[in-house]
């Protein structure tokens, strides 16, 4: 039984912790949040003792912990879960910093400890098929892999001032799935952006509105869009275009009912929340930590899988600033 300590109470550490209620040879023994009711009340859910995060990592009822803190608190977490011989789960990003995520790295090399970082959408169903699929040859050499995720509605103004931006806190989710499904590490990167939707956010010194375009040495093509703004519900789409045709994964919709009239075909919009939308992306990664851990698998997406993620959200950002295409090392 793999016993794991929730450091973060919040939205993510009780997805977490209920995708954990539903694996066999796992259960969550200790959490510990920055607020007493949050942690009493998840863990009146799920039985665990509440700790102070420092408590937690040290406890011999923990064998492994999920870091769903915000991120500036991520680097001393790290370093400490790492010491203490924990295996490690994290949220993206590990850190603002490239730099010091590098430093976490040593950290986590040194102890030798298993770490996951919590690229969800690696996970989907649909998006996972796509990429066995294409590792299967069925569509050949790929050309052009295209991804479009846009958000229903935009963040507090609060939380865009502490995001890191546009590009490092949404975009970071589709610049992974660009290296998931290229095969290849991009080269060029570069990036428009555009404040559309809310004055506030350009005011900010952000944008919500933004298209990146990667290419690989060979020459294969990714182009990504973002918006903060979707009438029609959380819009997560990727298409995948090769020698011998075509992969695509639609979104998933509210219920699957079409309803034909004299005026048209009328559907249902997409799911309007990315918990809901991405529920079996986040039980299966979390499945897939444990067994990681069991040593029935190979880690992955691990954290070197996190800093070259952010290492292309920050090359998006000073392509956008600077108004040119950046040259990946």
């Amino acid at each position: 039984m793999l016993k794991i300590g929730l450091l973060g109470c919040g939205r993510i550490g009780q997805v977490h912790a209920r995708s954990i209620s539903q694996i066999d040879g796992a259960k969550v023994t200790a959490v510990a949040d920055a607020f007493e009711a949050p942690a009493k009340a998840l863990a009146d859910k799920t039985g665990a003792a509440v700790m102070g995060p420092q408590d937690l990592i040290a406890s011999a009822e923990v064998d492994a912990v999920v870091i769903g803190t915000p991120t500036d608190t991520h680097f001393d977490l790290i370093h400490a879960a790492a010491s203490a011989g924990k295996a490690i789960f994290c949220e993206k990003p590990v850190d603002m910093s490239a730099e010091r995520i590098r430093d976490c790295i040593k950290a986590v090399e040194a102890a030798g400890v298993p770490f996951m970082t919590a690229f969800n959408r690696r996970f989907d169903p649909n998006f996972a098929s796509v990429q066995a699929r294409i590792a299967d040859g069925e569509i050949g050499g790929i050309e052009i892999v295209t991804i479009q995720s846009r958000d229903p509605s935009p963040p507090p103004i609060s939380y865009v001032k502490s995001s890191g931006g546009l590009f490092r806190d949404m975009m970071i989710h589709d610049l992974d799935m660009a290296r998931f499904l290229l095969g290849e590490e991009p080269v060029t990167i570069y990036a428009t952006g555009a404040s559309l939707v809310d004055p506030e956010i350009g005011k900010a010194g952000d944008v919500d509105t933004a298209a990146v375009t990667l290419t690989t040495k060979s020459g294969r093509i990714c182009q990504i869009t973002n918006s903060r703004r979707a009438s029609y519900g959380y819009d997560q789409r990727i298409e995948v275009h090769g020698e011998k045709g075509m992969l695509r994964a639609d979104n998933m919709l509210e219920n699957t009912v079409e309803v034909a009239t004299s005026v048209g075909f009328t559907k249902a919009p997409a799911k309007h929340f990315f918990l809901e939308r991405y529920e079996a992306a986040y039980r299966a990664e979390m499945s897939y930590f444990v067994a990681c851990v069991a040593g029935q698998t190979e880690i992955s997406p691990g954290i070197q899988d996190g800093l070259r993620a952010q290492l292309l959200a920050d090359a998006a950002t000073r392509s956008w600033q600077e108004g040119k295409a950046i040259t990946l090392e």
